[in-house]
């Protein structure tokens, strides 16, 4: 790393060097929820509250990580993350599927729409937060 690099990343406070993760959910009592517990861990976090939100928010920011409710209004979890992994722009970007789609069948249709991950709801906190750090280690 060069000096001059090595002295702006001294000046950048460690909240913007901080992962930043994108939540996607309609409900807002679940976003919030998510998006405080990952912002008092340590993470920068975005909001979405639909899948065309979520695109947008995506190729904007680069997020490092989405949290992807996948029953979205207007286009659903499912089809924005097809569109993010066939964008050159995001297709590297890891997405957990976190849903309240627990019947057989829907981890395997998460993973062929391009999911990396598989959560279903209820979920704690905690257990969002153990799979993210996961994702963002390897």
């Amino acid at each position: 790393m060069s000096p001059r690099r090595a002295a702006a990343a001294k000046a950048t406070p460690v909240a913007a060097r901080a992962p930043l993760i994108l939540v996607v959910d309609d409900f807002a009592d679940n976003r919030e929820m998510y998006s405080q517990f990952l912002s008092f861990s340590g993470y920068r976090v975005a909001e979405a509250q639909n899948g065309h939100e979520a695109l947008e928010k995506a190729f904007q920011l680069a997020p490092d990580l989405i949290v992807m409710d996948l029953s979205l209004p207007g286009l659903d979890g499912w089809e924005a993350t097809r569109r993010l992994k066939a964008d050159d722009r995001t297709r590297v970007i890891p997405v957990i599927a976190l849903t309240g789609h627990a019947l057989a069948g829907h981890s395997k249709g998460a993973m062929d729409a391009g999911c990396d991950a598989f959560i279903t709801k209820p979920c704690l906190p905690e257990r969002l937060l153990e799979e993210i750090k996961s994702m963002l280690k390897g």
